[in-house]
């Protein structure tokens, strides 16, 4: 790497940093470690889930996930214990930091770079690929006065993975070699869902005989009013009209059923072995496993916990890449990008009421509509899926060319 002024004297002023964080770090694991810094929480969710199909395929491998600060890790919350802060860029805090963790590779998400580690990983000859980074992440603002900074710490990455043109045009403009950049789509969730067996979904699509369903997943028991008179408005239109209602407090159940009978709608409980007669109108479930196969049958699927507020929102990428159209409340919480994206294709729809909730329903279970619906999402969901294959791909031919000594310990 050729000897940059700017770096030189970021060096030195980085000294006055700040100390050496203390305290004991956990320990490092034996073989190969992939460091993986994150610097927002859709990036982790979606690299995390990355990680966990790549340790499939490479079970000896250990992660390392890192964020920009202690405040953000539990801003995000339920991140796992496998996520520690960045030191800060001072000299001595980074060397102790790749001194104890030994990195074989690195990807970084997003911006936020830190000359100082970043130089000192690629002297240490740790493979570093830069990814997701948009233009305005590129900016080191409290060192805008030197002018090669940003170019020389780009320049320590081996790939650079931008996601757009202008992102690529920024970067290659301040000088880094071309070849090292490329355009990629944005890191975004792509659902692995597991697979069901072929003879049961056969089976329970046989039992239907041709019915109309509609799934409402992740029921609160605040929403259960809605669903069911969505329910029986929707049955005024369709005759045979099936709901699957899954409860998300399984404790919720037996008081649901018996509130619905009281109601007039007839109801078997799927999870106790009832039989789905042709007059039962009402399909109760509380097992989060047997979503995959209610996925697969709805063609339309009510995410719950969204109507009212305080729930949180459901991800709605599995129910959509399952082929299932999605209806949901406005009430998304941290699963707002995913709603977003789903309804600018034409793959999700907001209601508010039960009401709207009914109205989606009659309107969506026309075949047209819910198969032009169910292609607008699985193109959705699959425009991660190419990036996420090849970041696997690239790391596991990094890791295959680093053959560091440690991973033969």
């Amino acid at each position: 790497m050729a000897r940059s002024l700017s770096l030189a004297a970021y060096r030195v002023l980085s000294w006055r940093g700040g100390p050496v964080p203390e305290g004991e770090l956990p320990p490092r694991p034996r073989g190969e470690l992939l460091w993986v810094h994150v610097t927002t929480r859709n990036r982790f969710t979606v690299l995390a889930e990355m990680c966990r199909r790549l340790l499939a395929q490479r079970p000896e491998l250990h992660v390392l996930f890192t964020a920009p600060t202690e405040n953000e890790i539990r801003a995000w919350g339920g991140v796992g214990a496998n996520m520690i802060a960045l030191p800060s860029d001072q000299p001595t805090a980074a060397r102790a930091f790749l001194d104890h963790w030994q990195p074989d590779m690195c990807l970084w998400a997003g911006g936020g770079l830190q000359p100082n580690l970043i130089s000192s990983a690629a002297t240490r000859q740790v493979a570093l690929v830069l990814l997701d980074v948009n233009e305005a992440e590129l900016t080191l603002r409290k060192h805008q006065w030197m002018p090669d900074l940003m170019r020389t710490t780009l320049e320590c990455f081996e790939s650079i993975l931008a996601s757009g043109e202008r992102a690529a045009r920024d970067i290659r403009r301040l000088g880094v070699v071309g070849s090292k950049v490329s355009v990629s789509a944005e890191l975004r969730a792509s659902p692995n869902p597991t697979p069901w067996p072929e003879e049961e979904l056969v089976k329970t699509t046989q039992l239907l005989a041709g019915r109309p369903v509609w799934l409402s997943a992740w029921t609160q028991k605040s929403e259960f009013p809605y669903v069911e008179t969505a329910h029986r408005n929707a049955l005024r239109l369709l005759h045979r009209l099936l709901l699957v209602l899954h409860v998300a407090n399984p404790k919720e159940s037996q008081a649901l059923r018996t509130q619905l009978e009281a109601a007039g709608l007839r109801c078997a409980d799927w999870d106790a072995g009832d039989e789905i007669e042709d007059n039962i109108q009402v399909v109760l479930t509380a097992e989060p496993d047997d979503l995959g196969l209610w996925y697969r049958i709805a063609p339309l699927t009510f995410m719950g916990s969204s109507l009212v507020s305080g729930a949180g929102g459901r991800d709605p990428l599995t129910a959509v890449a399952l082929g299932s159209a999605v209806l949901h409340g406005p009430n998304i919480g941290t699963q707002r990008s995913s709603y977003v994206r789903l309804a600018a294709a034409g793959a999700a729809q907001s209601v508010k009421d039960a009401t709207a909730l009914a109205d989606g329903i009659v309107r969506l279970l026309s075949p047209d509509h819910a198969a032009e619906m169910a292609l607008a999402g699985w193109q959705v969901v699959t425009e991660g899926a190419q990036l996420t294959d090849q970041l696997i791909d690239l790391i596991q031919d990094k890791l295959d060319e680093s053959r560091p000594d440690h991973a033969r310990a």
